[in-house]
């Protein structure tokens, strides 16, 4: 990335725009570039604390802000169906992730497993106002021509319509749905025989902005990389960089990378790592051979990570050649926590694997090889913060995310706000000078957008306290204030409401609901309304199980179930 990035702050008038929180006018819109890594864990990125090589986003972090209390879904749908929405995945559609949907959810209203059209979306929105909308890369949010970019607001689009495939060819990720469906504006279509995936959306994305700059409109491009999401696969350039670099093992690795966040002031130097799954064996504990297999894990899922650093280095250094950068508001954040769960698990995928890929330990990361790198290291990336995805705990809620606004002034701040992903889609939408949503919109009723603006706190603004609630998989959560109440099955928790204090315990070690009743009672009346006023039917973990995806957790024979 050029030093152009760190240049930002000389913009005049959107320096006066952004010293206050109040709207620009439709001359002033800035573009919007919205970038999304899949899967990536909150220490993995050098900004964060992580040693794999990212200096474009590293660069990013220094020309903008880092939001270290960036809070996402347990999981990519509900995410992102929050992210283009700013409600609730339980009222927008992925009240469970599409694949999962319980018999008993089906049906109910929030639980169509898609993006539905009780809400406006985002593109939607912006391209009623102005703006040219464009999307590359993961969607995950219907199935269907009429539930794809194309029919939810994106002018230009090429999406993969599943939550993952391999990055060099057609395949999907699971073995009872194995042919990955791509959408080209809203048509299904096939790959290209030359395709590694985040080179080919870099280089798409781009191809749309400059296709439509003589129209002199603001954009808006949503660039959802599948990287780093299994199964783990890179270019042959990048593998070879990482040889090596992992055979120190997790202890070792998460230790470097608390101290580094620890020095950043990402973390509190009171701050310790929590990996609760003690079950699960110890770098020590593995033989030769399989410290081997780990390590080559891990250098895969770095590579992918560098590769995807050196393409969003490539679009912003792109977007200055043209001229757009100084009025470009860039956010980059993860969908979620690390994944450290295990895709052999779901079913039939373990015979699928066997028969259909060529995972010895000369192919891992090649393009027909099928390999993640599982629970240890998925603690690894979530450091400090216990568990990953696909749970409501810190680990996976948690997500890196770097905000660089135009006109910045406070480049390379850290802002410790509590900010949900629900908070995205109002951000944007203030600074494009939108003042509302009406409803009917479009001719249809719609929800209330229930996140709020970011600029507030991003400008300094005290954070003001609300109660944010979370349910996936029949695991649940509360956040208020400082405060938090966590309900996880045994044996990831104890089967009953636990309570955090946050500020003094970040990491979720110290159970206080015996200590602390009265809150407990409080933030369980949180959970009562968040329930009622979003329509949550949960799920039963003891039916979820028999899916074997984030309950059954593997590292080699010992197990955590």
């Amino acid at each position: 990335m050029k030093n152009k990035l760190s240049q930002w702050g000389k913009v005049s008038f959107v320096a006066a725009l952004i010293a206050s929180t109040s709207l620009v006018s439709a001359t002033e819109q800035p573009n919007i570039l919205l970038i999304v890594a899949d899967d990536l864990g909150y220490s993995d990125i050098g900004a964060f604390g992580g040693e794999i090589e990212t200096p474009n986003l590293d660069d990013l972090a220094s020309s903008g802000i880092r939001l270290t209390d960036f809070h996402t879904a347990p999981t990519c749908s509900p995410t992102r169906s929050m992210l283009l929405s700013g409600t609730d995945s339980h009222r927008a559609g992925l009240g469970n992730m599409a694949e999962l949907l319980q018999p008993e959810q089906k049906g109910k209203p929030g639980y169509e497993g898609y993006l539905n059209t009780s809400v406006a979306t985002l593109p939607e929105v912006l391209r009623d106002n102005g703006y040219s909308t464009y999307m590359v890369g993961k969607w995950h949010l219907g199935r269907s021509e009429d539930q794809s970019p194309a029919a939810r607001g994106f002018d230009k689009s090429f999406a993969l319509i599943q939550g993952g495939a391999s990055h060099f060819d057609q395949r999907a990720i699971i073995s009872k749905d194995p042919v990955a469906i791509y959408r080209d504006n809203g048509m299904s279509v096939d790959l290209p025989e030359e395709f590694f995936s985040t080179d080919y959306y870099t280089n798409l994305v781009m191809r749309y902005i400059d296709e439509d700059l003589v129209q002199n409109k603001p954009f808006f491009a949503y660039v959802a990389y599948t990287a780093p999401h299994w199964p783990l696969q890179a270019p042959a350039d990048y593998l070879k960089k990482y040889e090596g670099k992992y055979e120190a093992g997790y202890e070792q690795i998460r230790q470097i990378r608390l101290k580094r966040m620890q020095e950043m002031g990402i973390v509190d130097t009171s701050v310790t790592a929590h990996t609760p799954m003690t079950q699960l064996p110890r770098w020590e504990d593995l033989t030769e051979e399989q410290r081997k297999l780990e390590a080559r894990r891990m250098e895969i899922y770095a590579a992918m990570v560098d590769n995807m650093d050196h393409n969003i280095g490539r679009l912003i250094d792109w977007l200055d050649e043209k001229g757009e950068l100084d009025n470009t508001l860039i956010m980059f954040m993860s969908d979620n926590g690390a994944d450290g769960n295990s895709p052999e698990v779901l079913p039939g995928n373990k015979a699928w694997f066997a028969s259909d890929y060529d995972n010895s330990f000369e192919n891992m990361g090649h393009p027909n090889s099928y390999v993640w790198y599982g629970a240890q290291w998925g603690q690894v990336s979530a450091t400090p913060f216990p568990l990953f995805k696909g749970f409501p705990s810190q680990g996976g809620l948690i997500a890196p995310a770097i905000v660089r606004l135009p006109g910045e002034k406070r480049a390379g701040q850290i802002n410790n706000a509590f900010i949900h992903v629900k908070d995205v889609m109002p951000t944007f939408l203030e600074l494009a000078g939108i003042n509302e949503i009406s409803s009917p919109y479009n001719g249809r009723e719609v929800m209330p957008v229930q996140g709020r603006s970011m600029l507030a706190v991003l400008n300094g603004a005290e954070d003001e306290e609300r109660a944010i609630g979370w349910e996936l998989f029949g695991r649940s959560a509360v956040r208020k204030g400082d405060w938090k109440i966590r309900l996880l099955e045994q044996p990831y928790g104890n089967g009953e409401w636990q309570l955090f204090n946050l500020k003094n315990d970040p990491t979720e070690r110290h159970n206080l609901a015996q200590q602390e009743p009265d809150k407990l009672a409080d933030l369980l009346t949180e959970w009562d309304t968040y329930v009622r006023e979003n329509g949550v039917f949960p799920s039963d973990p003891e039916k979820m199980k028999k899916i074997g995806y984030s309950f059954t957790t593997c590292v080699f024979d010992r197990c955590v179930e």
